[in-house]
């Protein structure tokens, strides 16, 4: 069975959007993963098609109501459902590789796409559904999250990209245990506007190009991103024994 995923929206419009092309939209194409946007409205039973209303002790904007969105939810989720439930909010949990790849290794995901001021509390606690942010900004919805979300699992699906070397060099991804970016990369022509690229790419022997590599990749994310060197650092500590064995005498 192909990985699934169904997107809980009130604009089943926005897709598959970029998701239908490239590496995610060939992967569609052969059955490798499977899309299903499913309009919230469609639960509804009142004639105007409410799905939302004004939150309890006031306040802008409006709220999502939690008996349509549990009813969409079972709707989606039939008894069983191995499926994790995703709900796209600025306070979730950022989305890192490390999670990408867990979701990527399931059957899928059924992503809650939310609109307005949020999702009421009650429905995202009775529901389990894991709170994912995919950084410190507010959208207008979680649909673009979704996109973002989904693009990032679909392509490590078996078969989608082609050449799982490629996943496995990129930034983020697990190399020799280290979280770090990715290293610069050149192509032809060896020299563009005085421009040379660095002579070990071009001297055939891998080991130094392994080495420069690596030395980049720590470069770069040394001056980027030092946080992630920092995790790493407290990755390590807490894997270190407690009481190292004593070396022999």
């Amino acid at each position: 069975m192909s990985w699934r995923a169904t997107i809980l929206t009130l604009f089943p419009g926005m897709f598959p959007g970029p998701l239908g092309t490239s590496l995610a939209g060939r992967g569609l194409e052969r059955g490798l993963w499977s899309l299903e946007a499913r309009d919230i409205r469609e639960v509804t039973t009142d004639r105007h098609r409410t799905v939302d209303d004004t939150p309890f002790g006031g306040g802008a904007g409006m709220v999502l109501r939690p008996d349509v969105v549990d009813a969409a939810c079972a709707a989606a989720m039939p008894e069983g459902e191995a499926r994790p439930l995703v709900y796209l909010t600025p306070r979730g949990v950022p989305l890192r590789q490390s999670l990408v790849r867990e979701l990527a290794a399931g059957p899928g995901l059924v992503l809650l796409c939310g609109r307005y001021e949020g999702v009421d509390q009650r429905v995202i606690e009775a529901r389990g559904m894991i709170e994912v942010s995919i950084g410190d900004y507010v959208l207008s919805g979680g649909e673009l999250a979704a996109m973002v979300l989904l693009d990032a699992c679909v392509r490590l699906i078996p078969g989608v990209m082609g050449a799982a070397e490629s996943a496995e060099e990129e930034s983020f991804s697990a190399t020799e245990g280290a979280n770090l970016l990715e290293y610069p990369q050149y192509t032809r022509p060896a020299e563009w506007r005085g421009l040379r690229v660095p002579e070990v790419l071009l001297s055939g022997h891998h080991a130094e190009v392994a080495r420069w590599r690596r030395e980049q990749s720590e470069a770069v994310t040394r001056e980027r991103r030092p946080d992630l060197l920092s995790e790493q650092r407290r990755d390590a500590a807490a894997q270190a024994p407690l009481h190292p064995a004593a070396s022999p005498a």
